[in-house]
């Protein structure tokens, strides 16, 4: 059986690479008259971008750079076209790029062979970031294992995750005896001294002070004690730090006067060494400064070679030092440790005890049991035939849509309008207010009424009409910004604002609950009128012909809104005709922000007008947008870090709401258009940008808060949680909804299997 391996790699000085070492030849231990080309191969995560900056084994036959998001792109498609049978991805936050690792989601949704990812952290308290790693992992995963008991409650109970899906298996350790004759024995600093040792890469997170300050008491009872610590400090600490925390032990043990009594070696160690090291020591020691450890391999590797261990109750040593296999000890208490130590050191019938319990447990953690473990979950999985290379879906997954709510949008909302931004979840007052949200919060309010004509979208609606009332000047223009205080911040919004404004109380007219909210809107629409031609940017005209043709959608006879219609409709049509070409049809010589508001307006005007030339030219720009930006199996929008310009090269960072709106609207109007359900499916396709299905694989909906992530950046998540990214969510929320109302309207089995012209 072949597997691939995507893990950290020796000679690479880190723990999981010492673990996935030990995991694949435990694995390849179960086939031995297997050559090493049968036995597959590893992925290797570099830190450095000199791919030549360690001389990995020849079976490693891919590097990643942990920051190159292009590498883990290449890494996925060798190991799809490969004949391994599964995949063991060994994962820890820091060891992939992006914020908390998130470089590893693309990867495991392109994957094509069953994945097996062993948790080396399951975090009680996690980041939103680091849960949904976690949940998408569990979601492509063929099995999650864990080497604890903690780590499967805590993925059940924080992650939700089921336990099927979960496996334990514990840490391996060593196939090997302690010598007879040790020749640590023979040298400083064990000649002639009773050893505490720790071993493992330094960090201030071991706890190693409490080690310190407990020494004089221990020293008192037993002036030949020697505490031993071996290892390098962690790679990253080096990189950060230097040495400053080896440097802060040093001058500790001098303060307290047991530096004679303490010993530094700086060293990597191979498990044969370790092993002597370990039997040539009286006590291993594992001081860790609180509970938040399900996994430490330095633990389990002491317990497996017989050691007498005291430690700190974390998660795996409360665990694996069980039935009196070790002695606890209480977190940062130094007395609590002297104590134990001066104990076990004063009744060795009891610290050899110790010792043999540990090493009869340990006799079942041997690397060849754990690596047969590994290949049964593997065989047990493939046998049942549960993995599917390819999945048969509907146009749209319903059971992927989450149930739709305006609790953040209401919490965003006073008895003013609705907050412009938010820090993460909770509104930020001090940015005060825009015309901008309130127009889209009016839009999506209606569209929440009309849905299920719901008493809380009514409450709302006459809060979002009254701001864009108070924000309209007595010209009939528009300002933007309101301060928190109700202070105009401007004199004139932008043609933006305006024209999503004239949108708003257009599809207002439309689509109002009563007569009442009608006539308000038609007086404040039609004082806008007159600044029609004053329009010259893009955008600005695109909302105005949305907003005047869901207008004339009632008031068809009204010759001066259609003659406006027309004339606006000209000049985006004008633009277009003035930039395109054979390869670039599009309406400005770059493509910037909320893209597809260009396309969706003219499907809007055509669908008024009848006009065939501005509907060719509205599915022609559509068709351009669209093998832009959905090159994939998801939407990836034209990020807003550079824009697009014609020749250059595509942004793909940051990625923001609003421009995924749009595709959504533009899809469903494109649908109204044609009945051509791939529009449907592109609509939902679309729509999932906000549930994860992006460049990223994360979500930006939150599940918990019911807001929408405000982008996403090139590592990370924007994680506040403002009013433009939430309306956009629930606007592509509710468009979905009534897609799919239409799409059963309109489907018969032609449309079915009819491809659309474009």
């Amino acid at each position: 059986m072949k597997i691939a391996y995507i893990s950290t790699y020796l000679p690479r000085e880190c723990g999981i690479a010492t673990f996935n070492d030990n995991l694949e030849r435990a694995v390849n231990a179960n086939f031995p008259t297997s050559t090493s080309i049968e036995q597959g191969f590893g992925i290797a995560l570099n830190d450095s971008e000199n791919l030549l900056s360690y001389d990995y084994p020849d079976h490693v036959k891919f590097v990643i750079r942990q920051n190159q998001q292009k590498d883990y792109i290449q890494a996925v498609n060798y190991i799809n076209t490969s004949d391994v049978s599964a995949v063991i991805l060994e994962h820890e936050f820091g060891i992939f790029g992006g914020e908390s690792g998130i470089y590893i989601l693309p990867l495991i949704h392109r994957l094509e062979k069953p994945l097996f990812s062993v948790l080396h952290t399951v975090l009680q308290e996690p980041s939103y970031t680091q849960k949904i790693i976690i949940q998408d992992i569990a979601a492509r995963s063929a099995r999650l294992i864990v080497m604890s008991r903690k780590g499967m409650e805590l993925l059940t109970t924080i992650y939700g995750i089921a336990p099927e899906k979960i496996e334990y298996i514990e840490h391996g350790v060593p196939d090997l005896e302690a010598p007879v004759v040790n020749p640590l024995k023979k040298v400083l600093p064990f000649q002639n001294h009773q050893v505490l040792l720790t071993f493992g890469l330094l960090s201030r997170n071991k706890g190693l002070e409490t080690v310190i300050r407990a020494l004089p008491r221990i020293v008192a009872q037993h002036p030949d004690v020697m505490y031993v610590i071996l290892g390098k400090t962690h790679p990253g600490i080096i990189r950060s730090s230097g040495e400053e925390y080896r440097d802060h032990l040093k001058r500790l043990a001098i303060r307290l006067k047991v530096d004679k009594h303490l010993t530094f070696i700086n060293k990597f160690v191979s498990e044969a060494e370790l092993m002597d090291y370990l039997s040539a020591a009286q006590i291993y020691l594992t001081p860790y400064l609180n509970e938040n450890q399900i996994t430490s391999g330095t633990l389990s590797y002491a317990v497996g070679a017989g050691s007498a261990v005291v430690s700190t109750p974390y998660w795996h040593a409360l665990e694996l030092l069980d039935n009196n296999r070790g002695r606890l000890i209480k977190f940062k208490d130094e007395n609590s440790l002297a104590n134990t130590v001066n104990e076990l050191l004063d009744h060795p019938d009891e610290l050899n005890a110790l010792k043999q319990r540990a090493y009869q447990y340990g006799l079942h953690l041997r690397w060849p049991r754990i690596g047969s473990h590994y290949i049964r979950t593997i065989h047990e999985f493939i046998e049942q035939k549960v993995f599917a290379k390819k999945e048969i879906r509907q146009i749209v997954d319903t059971d992927r849509i989450p149930e739709f709510s305006l609790t953040h949008a209401s919490r965003l909302t006073d008895d003013t309008g609705i907050v412009q931004h938010a820090k993460y979840g909770i509104p930020n007052l001090k940015e005060g207010y825009c015309l901008d949200d309130n127009a889209r919060a009016l839009i999506m309010i209606l569209m929440a009424y009309q849905r299920n004509k719901s008493k809380e979208a009514l409450d709302l609606l006459p809060i979002y009409l009254s701001f864009i009332n108070y924000m309209q000047r007595d010209d009939g223009n528009f300002r933007n910004f309101l301060s928190f205080s109700r202070g105009y911040l401007d004199e004139v919004g932008s043609e933006d604002s305006f024209g999503r404004t004239v949108w708003a109380l257009g599809y207002l007219v439309f689509c109002a609950p009563n007569s009442s909210y009608r006539e308000f809107a038609g007086e404040l629409f039609f004082r806008s009128v007159p600044h029609f031609k004053a329009l010259h940017h893009l955008r600005g005209i695109a909302n105005t012909i949305i907003g005047i043709s869901y207008y004339l959608k009632v008031h068809p006879d009204d010759d001066r809104l259609t003659h406006e219609l027309t004339d606006l409709t000209d000049l985006l049509v004008d633009a277009y005709r003035q930039h395109c070409s054979p390869n670039w049809s599009w309406f400005e010589e770059k493509l910037t922000y909320d893209n597809a508001i260009l396309p969706l307006a003219l499907l809007h005007s055509g669908e008024i007008t009848g006009d065939e030339n501005v509907k060719q030219v509205a599915m022609d720009s559509l068709e351009f947008l669209d093998k832009l930006t959905m090159k994939t199996e998801f939407l990836s929008p034209i990020g807003s870090y550079g824009w697009y310009h014609r020749g250059g090269e595509v942004p793909v960072f940051d990625q923001q709401a609003i421009e995924t709106m749009a595709m959504v609207l533009m899809y469903l109007q494109a649908y109204r258009s044609t009945h051509h359900p791939v529009y449907i499916e592109k609509m939902f396709v679309s729509f999932q940008w906000f549930l994860g299905e992006n460049i990223l694989r994360v979500p930006l909906y939150d599940h918990e808060t019911k807001g929408c992530c405000d982008g996403l950046q090139e590592t990370s998540l924007n994680r506040n949680q403002g009013a433009e990214s939430t309306l956009a969510y629930l606007i592509s929320h509710l468009t979905v909804l009534k897609g799919l109302e239409l799409e059963h309207e309109y489907s018969s089995p032609v449309d079915k299997h009819t491809e659309p012209v474009l």
